[in-house]
């Protein structure tokens, strides 16, 4: 197998990548919703039970899904248990190649599912084609690092003794992903249960099924065998189904931290029967902050925050939620800060200049409005965008906030909507103090000219991920290994050289190699 190298990015500065994509858009409106349905070994069962809407115009209907019901889920753990000792004997290479085969269908469909996104999750056009590569990435990455997991790691050896160290699959690994990124998560988290030999249960984000079908057609379309992936759409209820059946050995989940938890709590329990410990591989989300020092370049960190703080309007576990800004320059910042946002551009996904697309739907929106009244009713100050879209779409204003006071829900709870809180501090130390006080660690960034204040905040910081004078959103597959610490996260790190241990169970082998002739 080829080195891994991530894919490119659609240049859409190019007139002939916009017009592909806008046609991809147009012809996906024109066939109209999408039927989702559950898939179990290969048969698919569908009967109109939820819909997916655009939130940018609620009243578009873009997939209808079939609600997987607990028998069903069921079915799909037990046929997934049926087929994980085959998948499992199957070499990594092969597990590869059906990777590799699934990369090229979502190569080929690229401007299709890049639209898919756009309506089904209101990305804009460079964030769902990031979707895109990115899912193609997880896809060949994973199946490079199986292949290579396989080999087994060198170990100490002895006359006489031979010590050998490999891994297997554990069995079923329940798959329960988000909306966000509704390419690339669940592709990812199921990608590396497949490429280390064990059948998933994908339960999708029930805001975004028809990605999720893209992905299963792709996988199909691949060669991968019926009954190793199953599709199960549906509601809360359906995850819960998967993180209590007592065959399903992993659990890969990405959302919101109360669900987490209540996943770690109900895996811990060990049902009769059961004899195994289910294990969790659980991303939670965080609450980031950005620290500028007295000395850096704000020509950097202006584009730098607003970016990583109102791209896809905050809806990214990265984005950057707290702006902790030396005093000495915090009053100029604040003054670039709010010009900057005056130019930026909320409106519908599908329009390529938009710079803040609408929230996923109205809970999350009524979220944020309540967060960031409470903050101006403790006396925090507001910079918005004025200009807002008519229409029924999920709209939320990006808005700066100075001045909360240290309690208020800006400053201590994750958002995921396009608020800033910006604070100012004494200098890097306090920055950190206050970073670290959090409960969350997953990103953070330092903006500063100075080596030894890079190394110091390195040093000490509890974020998983650490971004210096850039934004603090992007991580990419093989380079920048992703995931957080502390209540932001249990596992190690997605699209990095560890994250494939979550799926597999070591085995140690020690043969006496002194022998006296072999038995006939």
């Amino acid at each position: 197998m080829t080195r891994f190298v991530n894919e490119s990015v659609l240049e859409l500065r190019r007139a002939v990548e916009r017009e592909r994509l806008a046609a991809a858009l147009a012809e996906l409106d024109r066939r109209g919703p999408i039927e989702v349905p559950t898939v179990i070994g290969g048969e698919r069962r569908f009967a109109p039970g939820f819909d997916s809407v655009d939130p940018g115009d609620p009243g578009r209907v873009v997939a209808r899904a079939n609600a997987t019901t607990p028998a069903e889920v069921a079915t799909a753990v037990a046929g997934a248990a049926a087929a994980a000792g085959d998948w499992r004997a199957t070499p990594a290479e092969e597990r590869a190649a059906i990777l590799a085969r699934a990369a090229g269908e979502l190569r080929r469909r690229r401007y299709e599912l890049a639209a898919l996104a756009v309506r089904e999750c209101a990305k804009p056009w460079a964030e769902a084609d990031a979707d895109v590569c990115e899912a193609i990435d997880f896809l060949e990455y994973y199946g490079w690092r199986a292949v290579e997991l396989e080999a087994g790691p060198e170990l100490i050896q002895l006359p006489g003794e031979r010590n050998t160290l490999h891994y297997r699959g554990r069995g079923v690994a329940a798959v329960i992903a988000p909306w966000n990124f509704p390419l690339a998560i669940p592709i990812g988290m199921s990608a590396a249960a497949l490429a280390t030999g064990n059948p998933v249960c994908l339960k999708p984000a029930e805001q975004s099924p028809a990605c999720a079908l893209a992905l299963y057609e792709a996988l199909e379309a691949a060669g991968l065998p019926a009954g190793v992936l199953s599709l199960l759409p549906g509601e809360g209820e359906v995850g819960a189904e998967l993180v209590g059946h007592p065959d399903v050995q992993t659990i890969a989940f990405t959302g919101s931290g109360a669900v987490g938890l209540e996943i770690i709590r109900r895996a811990a329990a060990v049902a009769p029967g059961q004899r195994h410990l289910k294990r969790t591989v659980v991303e939670m989300g965080g609450k980031n902050a950005i620290i500028v020092d007295a000395d850096a370049d704000l020509d950097d960190v202006v584009p730098a925050v607003l970016a990583s703080a109102f791209g896809f309007a905050g809806q990214k576990c990265s984005a950057a939620s707290r702006l902790l800004v030396h005093e000495r320059v915090a009053d100029h910042l604040r003054e670039r800060l709010e010009g900057a946002l005056e130019t930026m551009l909320v409106g519908q996904a599908e329009d390529f200049g938009t710079d803040v697309p609408p929230l996923i739907e109205a809970a999350s929106r009524q979220r944020a409005e309540e967060i960031v009244a409470a903050a101006a009713a403790g006396g925090g100050e507001l910079a918005r965008v004025e200009a807002m879209p008519d229409g029924e779409g999920f709209f939320f204003a990006p808005t700066l906030v100075f001045g909360a006071p240290p309690e208020a829900r800006v400053i201590t709870e994750e958002i995921f909507g396009p608020v800033l809180s910006v604070e100012p501090v004494a200098g890097v130390e306090e920055a950190c103090e206050r970073v670290d006080a959090q409960a969350h660690a997953l990103t953070g960034g330092i903006f500063t000219r100075n080596p030894r204040t890079v190394a110091a905040v390195a040093a000490r910081t509890p974020v998983g991920n650490l971004y210096v004078n850039r934004g603090t959103t992007g991580a990419m597959v093989g380079r920048q290994p992703f995931g957080g610490n502390r209540l932001s996260g249990n596992g190690t790190k997605a699209g990095g050289p560890d994250y494939l241990l979550h799926f597999v169970d070591p085995v140690a082998v020690t043969e006496n190699t002194v022998r006296h002739g072999l038995a006939p």
